[in-house]
């Protein structure tokens, strides 16, 4: 029965706002002694129009709220913590294996793809992909290749990063090696050159070839350290960069020493 009041209070709602507009369209149309009718429902038109964009647009933006809540309850569960005695009664997630929270998380994210549309979609096909790798790595594998070619480039990108991190760990360098490569030559905001080059670099040294992430090192360092801004100032350097020196310096500590100094921070405001 409320619910059912509910719903008519809307119609009495509707209703008296057609009313009412319409009253106030009559009145200017008598007004205009029929000369502008035309004029003026076609301004009414334009005006219903606007509001029925007005809601869709506020439609929209509760389901994007509501999905990047989804998206944040998934991922809040993906990133708990694993621990072999869980504390009673704590209010946040905790798992006692890798195994039990990548399945319930994927359970979570699965709630998204069913529900919601892109970017929330693809991105939640993206977590769902990272946590098979710890309950079905072969298929979580190939979700990540397949999700490689998405049209949303953020998730392509870091379906690709995901993937090379899985090669690599596997030991299979020169497909890891091949995607860090192709990351690197994207150019992308979000795995940025010198963070794919850094892995890069670290791929090679697995596999043995020290020269190679030796120079690949000194490169990404020697840049970051003579990059200046527009005013001619030294660029703050990026945490892959200086990843990148210490890297350097353990894998190669005459190479190291060639680098340019570092330049001192600057302590102007």
């Amino acid at each position: 029965m409320a619910k059912y009041n509910k719903k008519r209070a809307r119609e009495l709602k509707h209703d008296k706002f057609r009313d009412t507009t319409m009253r106030v369209v009559d009145r200017l149309g008598d007004r205009l002694a029929g000369k502008g009718r035309a004029i003026l429902y076609g301004i009414a038109a334009i005006i219903v129009i606007a509001l029925i964009t007005a809601l869709v647009i506020k439609w929209t933006n509760r389901k994007a709220d509501e999905a990047r809540a989804a998206l944040g309850r998934a991922i809040a569960i993906a990133a708990a913590p694993v621990s072999s005695s869980p504390t009673p009664g704590s209010p946040a997630p905790a798992f006692s294996s890798e195994q039990e929270r990548a399945q319930k998380a994927i359970e979570e994210f699965q709630k998204v793809v069913a529900k919601y549309g892109d970017p929330y979609r693809s991105e939640a096909r993206y977590f769902i992909a990272t946590s098979l790798l710890y309950v079905d790595r072969n298929k979580g594998m190939s979700e990540l290749s397949e999700l490689g070619n998405n049209s949303l480039k953020e998730v392509a990108v870091l379906s690709k990063f995901a993937l090379a991190h899985a090669k690599e760990a596997d030991s299979k360098f020169d497909e890891a090696i091949a995607l860090y490569r192709e990351l690197a030559a994207a150019n992308s905001n979000v795995v940025t050159p010198e963070t794919a080059n850094l892995w890069l670099a670290k791929a090679y040294e697995k596999q043995g070839k020290k020269k190679e992430a030796a120079d690949l090192l000194f490169n990404i360092v020697e840049a970051a350290r003579k990059a200046k801004d527009p005013e001619g100032n030294p660029q703050p350097q990026s945490q892959a960069a200086r990843d990148a020196s210490q890297e350097l310096e353990k894998l190669d500590p005459a190479r190291y020493e060639q680098l340019t100094p570092e330049a001192p921070p600057n302590l102007s405001l």
